[in-house]
């Protein structure tokens, strides 16, 4: 999107099934592990670049020996640093003593982070400072191995404040509100109740504490501990997990808004954040990659026993559609036919922007991610053009001459913008940058004609902001006859809680495009007064009695009505040429993206209560002044 935004986290979890010299035989490296759980980072580094962490459980050391390692960063590239630190320090430890290179247990002994267990993350800070207390994995420890916890997730909560209360009614002192702290510390809370009613049974049968270890790592009910821990929470997860002793787990919110697949073989078990990083990593086929289902958690005993257990009721599944819109990676094979169909759904309202003039018409687009969604347009443009050479070679009395048209015409497509990545990383820490910003993307001159339509597709129109200060102002220099912005999503009109960073309401170019709307009706300041008195109202009510009360604002105009609207402000004096800008439709988002059905960001109609409640914040804090989150 031209747009920057922040959004999502990764995960990515491996557990090594044989032996470790079963890998350096085979792979020719004990560090095989390792090296595949830095490919799975790496090739999520889409989904995060403020920070990168990896933690490690080893099994079967004896007491006395570092079992848990962890490391983590927020360098300018966070994994990468990651990766350094654990070879140097692999590689000090191997210098001093060869042997090891032939020995794998030996090695797993002697050098920090090589285990069978791993746990990886790679973050988008949408809520505190950027530093390293703010980056996964987190480790609540605990010198008895079973309670000790490893955390990492791609998550937000919109109840962190009723959490962080539950767990001071528990007698806990959390040391901070943070929803990653609160949601681990209840996990941990659980799991020491687990952990003590286990060894409670087993005294009964005579074990003593020496002997009670090896039985709590086997008896362990991890799904009936995640359904105690998780059962108030409210938001958009996939929470992933380490204990001490071995076991592992990722679970995922019951309406499946964020993502989570894995996939196992007879070597080892992973999961991540995105299908085709498996795929890719692990050269494994598509369909042996599963979805894990909302709801459920995989989970991953020691003893290498893997199971898929319901832990909540699961909703109507709500997975975002963004993932498949943005976010994830486009070489996912059913990501990349979905975006394509996005591009397929747009044509016939850009036909009627362009009063079906493909002869003068030049296609294009900006940003280099809207590059999938271009070809479907593009195909249908092409199809549209087959159906009119069929309709006219049908016809009785077709016309030679239109038909020798329609057969040389064909859709133009030009390379119109490139972004000039070097100058974009300059001008983000220049205060004084509008003038530069118009610049950030370089033009193409001589292939667009005063008689011609440009049209342009985006992912998205979030704020607006890269299109009034830079593109359309450099597409006016083309001198079309008409631009025609198009934008694969919908209007984004409400604020997202549960992963990506679209918090506050004044933001979005299609909210300021309905006050506008208002404004021009002369009932701006009463539909804000009782806009905000039912927000007022509500916002203390419980949890599931909350209702989006913002929806009202839109309620009075059409979808064209607030598209010419914010065509209109995002149209500067500099450019000297009509702005149309036509936004994907739901109905089209829907058939384009038929798993994904998110759309709360789009229609207001939020998968939980939690969400209702952070959009009636978000516009009391707009009303009040407040330039701050609402969740």
């Amino acid at each position: 999107m031209s747009d920057a935004i922040k959004h999502e986290c990764g995960i990515a979890l491996i557990r090594l099934k044989k032996p470790l010299d079963y890998y350096r035989e085979k792979y020719g490296t004990a560090l095989y592990g390792i090296n595949k759980m830095y490919l799975m980072m790496e090739k999520q580094h889409n989904r995060g670049q403020d920070g990168a962490g990896f933690a490690s459980i080893k099994y079967d050391m004896a007491p006395g020996e570092r079992y848990i390692s962890r490391v983590r960063s927020c360098a300018q590239q966070p994994i990468q640093d990651v990766f350094n630190q654990i070879s140097e320090r692999i590689e000090k430890e191997i210098q001093t003593q060869p042997d090891l290179l032939h020995d794998a247990e030996a090695l797993k002994r002697t050098v920090p982070y090589l285990a069978e267990l791993m746990l990886g993350h790679v973050r988008y800070g949408t809520f505190g400072k950027n530093s390293i207390e703010s980056v996964h994995p987190f480790l609540r420890q605990n010198n008895w191995m079973h309670r000790n916890l490893i955390v990492a997730g791609n998550f937000n909560m919109t109840n962190v404040n009723e959490l962080f209360q539950n767990l001071v009614t528990l007698g806990q002192h959390p040391k901070e509100k943070a929803d990653t702290i609160t949601v681990m510390e209840k996990i941990g809370h659980f799991l020491d109740d687990a952990v003590a009613k286990v060894y409670k049974k087993l005294k009964k049968e005579g074990y003593n504490k020496f002997e009670a270890s090896p039985q709590i790592a086997e008896r362990l009910n991890l799904t009936k501990m995640l359904r105690k821990a998780a059962k108030n929470w409210d938001g958009g997860y996939a929470m992933a997990g380490m204990i001490g002793h071995g076991d592992a787990f990722v679970l995922r919110d019951p309406a499946g808004i964020r993502p989570a697949f894995y996939c196992e073989n007879d070597e080892v078990v992973v999961v991540a954040s995105e299908r085709p990083v498996i795929q890719t990593v692990f050269n494994v086929p598509f369909d042996s990659i599963k979805e894990l289902p909302h709801g459920h958690a995989i989970i991953i005993k020691k003893s290498g026993k893997v199971t898929i257990d319901q832990v909540l009721e699961p909703l109507e599944k709500r997975a975002c559609s963004f993932e498949r819109i943005y976010f994830s990676r486009g070489s996912d094979a059913a990501i990349y036919q979905e975006r394509k169909n996005l591009g397929e759904r747009l044509f016939p309202q850009v036909l009627q922007a362009i009063d079906n003039d493909l002869k003068n018409t030049v296609f294009s687009y900006i940003p280099n991610t809207a590059e999938t969604s271009f070809l479907g347009l593009i195909g249908e443009a092409q199809k549209h053009l087959k159906t009119e050479i069929s309709k006219e070679l049908l016809n009785k009395d077709y016309n030679p001459k239109k038909l020798e048209e329609l057969l040389d015409l064909s859709p133009r497509i030009e390379k119109i913008a490139i972004k000039d990545a070097k100058l974009r990383t300059f001008i983000t820490a220049d205060s004084s940058r509008d003038d530069l910003v118009a610049h950030v993307y370089d033009i193409t001159y001589g292939v667009v004609q005063p008689t011609d339509h440009l049209v342009i597709i985006d992912d998205s129109i979030v704020r607006g902001t890269t299109l009034r200060n830079s593109i359309l102002t450099m597409l006016s220099r083309l001198s079309p006859k008409q631009i025609v912005v198009v934008s694969s999503a919908p209007q984004i009109r409400y604020p997202d809680c549960y992963g990506i960073d679209m918090a506050k309401l004044e933001d979005f170019i299609a909210f300021q495009a309905a006050l506008a709307l208002h404004e021009d009706a002369g009932t701006l300041q009463s539909t804000l007064d009782a806009v905000y008195a039912r927000c007022s109202e509500s916002i203390d009510q419980q949890l599931s009695e909350q209702t989006n009360h913002v929806q009202a604002l839109y309620a009075p105009f059409t979808t064209e009505q607030l598209s010419d609207k914010i065509a209109a402000l995002l149209t500067s004096e500099e450019v000297h040429c009509p702005v149309k800008i036509i936004f994907q439709t739901v109905e089209g988002l829907h058939n384009a993206c038929p798993d994904h059905l998110g759309d709360w960001y789009f229609t207001g109609n939020y998968p939980t209560p939690g969400g209702n409640r952070v959009v009636n914040r978000a516009f009391m804090n707009f009303y009040e002044g407040k330039s701050e989150r609402a969740y």
